[in-house]
């Protein structure tokens, strides 16, 4: 069954998620202090990046997410636990709701219900929250305020379930055997993937671990895929095409708890960009990917994959500032509106 560490972990991250949801902002710093090591290391996509310590946390980021949201709350789709490079950690998705009141990160307000697409994974000692990091869709908020920095997504924008039946929060423990078998079928999935030559997709072998109805739900830019085909229109094949070089594997955690995987790394995924991505030119730089992954394993094939890939981070390292592009499209409505 689960650690009884990890069970422990769980259940005191779990608290202080719900504490937050009920919680005026005047009392964000004593609840923090209760549950985040003052010298908490939080690593955030761009433009958040890193925050040194509790108080850069409440004033970079708690203080202005309740500010523009001040009634969000968070929905969990998935929540679990366990350990990796010898750190405990837990780590939970889904979306932060709420109704978008004042201007965000330079996204202007909409007065309109808004959800943020979020994943966290906690590196928990003694209690408290020692490294935080913190995965955000920004620019499908982007998109929901009306603002479009990338091409239209060849996928679903707006497909992003729970998962199918509804057992993605993991607040009981777990069975070994269980978290054993997805944990390995999701490491040999991953290295089927370094099998990739460049050219021939079918060297990956990746029909041996994913079903063909297999659900893949990406970030506005890329978008959902409810096949095996779908998929490979979708993502893999512009991706590979872009980054026929990527190695990936680097992950800071990587941890399976029953049916569910987790994993994120700062970054993952290591490339050369050497063909078209998502509207922007070969520059033949070097980039980083920071991503992160849940799956859910039902039988002997993955089923669901949730990814989260910080693209404003990415652009940037290509050349392409996603801020940017936002500023200019909101001074030109602003000249439109005056």
């Amino acid at each position: 069954m689960t650690e009884p560490i990890t069970q422990q972990n769980k259940l005191r991250v779990w608290e202080f998620w719900k504490r937050l949801d009920d919680s005026p902002a005047h009392l964000l710093p004593t609840l923090l202090k209760e549950y985040v090591a003052e010298e908490v290391s939080w690593l955030g996509f761009h433009p958040f990046n890193h925050l040194a310590g509790r108080d850069m946390v409440l004033g970079n980021w708690w203080y202005p997410l309740r500010q523009s949201f001040p009634d969000v709350r968070r929905d969990v789709y998935i929540f679990m636990g366990g350990s990796f490079g010898g750190k405990q950690w837990v780590c939970g998705m889904g979306q932060f709701l709420g109704t978008f009141a004042r201007p965000w990160v330079g996204i202007p307000s909409t007065g309109l219900p808004t959800s943020i697409r979020f994943g966290e994974f906690c590196a928990v000692e003694d209690g408290l929250i020692v490294e935080d990091y913190v995965l955000l869709d920004l620019v499908d908020v982007m998109r929901q305020a009306g603002y479009r920095v990338l091409p239209p997504s060849p996928g679903d924008e707006t497909y992003w379930p729970r998962p199918f039946e509804e057992d993605g929060v993991l607040l009981a423990p777990q069975d070994d055997a269980e978290s054993r078998q997805s944990l390995a079928l999701v490491e040999a999935m991953i290295q089927g993937l370094g099998k990739f030559d460049g050219v021939d997709f079918s060297k990956m072998d990746q029909l041996a671990y994913w079903s063909p109805e297999m659900h893949w739900y990406g970030p506005v830019g890329i978008g959902s895929s409810r096949n095996r085909a779908e998929y490979e229109r979708n993502h893999q094949t512009p991706f590979l095409r872009a980054f026929p070089d990527r190695k990936g594997g680097n992950h800071v955690a990587r941890f399976a708890e029953g049916h569910f995987v987790a994993s994120t790394g700062w970054p993952s995924v290591r490339a050369t960009h050497l063909g078209e991505y998502l509207g922007v030119p070969a520059t033949g730089v070097k980039v980083g990917m920071r991503v992160a992954d849940w799956w859910r394993r039902k039988g002997d094939r993955l089923v669901q994959n949730w990814v989260f890939i910080d693209l404003p981070d990415l652009f940037l390292q290509m050349g392409v500032d996603l801020f940017d592009r936002l500023q200019q499209q909101v001074a030109k409505q602003g000249a439109k509106d005056a």
